[in-house]
């Protein structure tokens, strides 16, 4: 086989396999949940009842919806002030006092785009609504009263970390005795956020609160990737026995989450970011989404129902990370909360692969050094796969007259033809398929790489040399892509075809313009990939041919 046909076989695998990724988001089998974890009904377990709120209307609209743009209605209106800012070395977020919502979320130490003052804005009130909400429901809790959300009093207007940590309290009474004190809890270096509820009843009587959190944000269109980069936004969820789950806009409008589960976790991702509720791992809590005003996409939990003797203070907890896509921190807080870096299929080569990556960082400083140097490293692991493909596809140039001999002897006889072909191949040794099995060996290798480099948030605006200083977009100057066409060229003038049919040597001849073509929307980093495989390639079949050449082979 010809080593050009190889190359159009890449390309046409690659392209494959990114349509047909993009068409089981759209249209594939949605995961079926285990029947052990599924509710009987429509509403979760957690989720308020007719039995926990008798006096809600029994659904999970009981689950306070913020305003599409505005503040959620207070229980008091006589606050001039109903939001403060809080200020860390991560993050710089506004919280409503109507319910003690994060309705604001800025990454300090993410530009919006590179070189930019402006941090970029996770979550966001108004045009683009995007919140973090969370409270008490239950016959006893605020956020499940008719009368609406709870107005907490802060002791400021705003906050900053100045010490490793901060602590910012709110708190709220009833008229019955019962008080709460709702604290987030910032620690330096962290993007999450400990959410703690410290409950105090003296209203003389046994008190009913269930926890809820959830995540809030319009379904309309923004920018996002393509066929070449695609990028996901929407919903997910991780259980005790399924860890990662996507739950597309799609599936919350169609088929509502109902999920009761140990421990758990909901999130919205988008391209490198994500927003997650992290509630207690050991507790049963259950998962729910809901669609509001076809216009509003909901996932959150509710935990488990508690009951707070007159006298008693208990607390409860959870976690709220908004930050970047780093699967160390998130695997620390929820099991499978990292798979959230999406490598697809193949994660269990990307992960490897990426945790290569990151040594080869901190060893030279430079990401596209790195990337430089994890290839050196990929191809020099395969090159007996790629001695044994040059080496099968050279045995079959030289077969080539062979074949036409038996191809001008049979005719159309193929029964024939076939037992003849095979016949020489077991006279020769030589395997039809030597020159596609190393190739369909590598293949995974480089998709799970491609994954590897159009997930990871580090290589976001990460600078290389000269005009390359964003490895995860594309070449300015499309000069990567122009060599990496060089590249290909110069491997077809290394490898002369045998080809006779004008349309295949057409396609062939066009086939480096149009793959530079191709790689003009890619990420520099995955562009500087191919290339230097290409280069690296050229090299490889230099030494091959020279060694097959002292073989006797040619």
């Amino acid at each position: 086989m010809e080593s050009q046909r190889s190359i159009l076989i890449i390309a046409i695998a690659f392209i494959s396999f990114l349509l047909w990724q993009k068409w089981h988001e759209a249209y594939g089998p949605q995961p079926v949940q285990p029947v052990t974890q599924q509710a009987a009904d429509s509403v979760p377990a957690g989720v308020p009842s007719a039995s926990s709120v008798p006096a809600s209307n029994g659904t999970d609209e009981d689950v306070p919806v913020a305003a599409s743009e505005a503040l959620p209605q207070a229980t008091a209106s006589n606050s001039t002030k109903q939001t403060i800012s809080v200020v860390t070395d991560t993050l710089n977020l506004t919280i409503s006092l109507v319910g003690g919502d994060v309705i604001h979320a800025d990454l300090v130490k993410f530009p919006v785009t590179q070189g930019s003052d402006e941090p970029y804005s996770l979550l966001r009130a108004g045009n683009g609504l995007y919140v973090a909400q969370s409270g008490l429901v239950g016959a006893n809790g605020p956020d499940g009263s008719s009368q609406g959300r709870p107005l907490y009093q802060a002791q400021a207007d705003s906050y900053e970390l100045n010490g490793d940590t901060l602590s910012v309290p709110l708190t709220w009474s009833s008229n019955d005795g019962i008080s709460i004190t709702k604290t987030f809890t910032f620690t330096r270096g962290h993007n999450d956020v400990d959410v703690s509820y410290a409950i105090t009843n003296n209203s003389g009587q046994t008190a009913q609160f269930q926890q809820y959190a959830q995540l809030k944000q319009t379904t309309a269109e923004q920018e996002g990737g393509n066929m070449f980069m695609p990028t996901y936004r929407g919903a997910a969820y991780g259980t005790a026995d399924d860890r990662y789950n996507k739950y597309t806009f799609g599936d919350i409008e169609d088929d509502p989450l109902r999920i009761t589960t140990t421990g758990g976790w909901v999130s919205m991702l988008e391209h490198y970011f994500i927003s997650a509720w992290v509630p207690s791992q050991t507790e049963t809590n259950s998962l729910y989404s809901r669609m509001v005003a076809n216009q509003y996409a909901i996932v959150g939990y509710t935990g488990e129902p508690t009951s707070v003797e007159s006298g008693q203070v208990i607390e409860l907890n959870s976690t709220l990370y908004l930050g970047p896509k780093d699967q160390e921190k998130l695997a620390m807080l929820a099991n499978g909360l990292d798979l959230t870096v999406d490598y697809g299929i193949l994660w269990w080569i990307s992960q490897p692969l990426f945790t290569l990556l990151k040594f080869l960082h901190s060893l030279v400083g430079n990401w596209g050094l790195a990337i430089i140097l994890i290839t050196i490293i990929v191809k020099g692991a395969m090159y007996w796969l790629t001695k044994k493909q040059y080496e099968s596809m050279a045995k079959m140039r030289n077969l080539a007259p062979k074949m036409q001999q038996l191809k001008d002897r049979y005719g159309d006889d193929r029964q024939k033809m076939s037992q003849a072909m095979m016949e020489l191949y077991k006279k020769e040794k030589v395997n039809p398929m030597g020159g596609c099995f190393p190739l369909l060996l590598q293949m995974p290798i480089f998709l799970a790489l491609y994954w590897v480099l159009l997930e990871s948030v580090e290589l976001r605006h990460a600078d290389f040399i000269l005009w390359i200083t964003d490895l995860s977009v594309m070449d300015p100057y499309f000069v990567l892509p122009i060599l990496t066409g060089a590249s290909m060229w110069m491997l077809q003038k290394l490898q002369p075809t045998t080809m006779t049919d004008p349309m295949q040597q057409k396609i062939m001849q066009w086939m480096p313009v149009a793959m530079s073509v191709f790689f003009i929307w890619f990420p520099a980093g995955l562009v500087l990939y191919w290339f230097i495989s290409n280069v690296i390639t050229l090299i490889q079949a230099k030494m091959i041919y020279a060694s097959m050449e002292k073989r006797g082979i040619k």
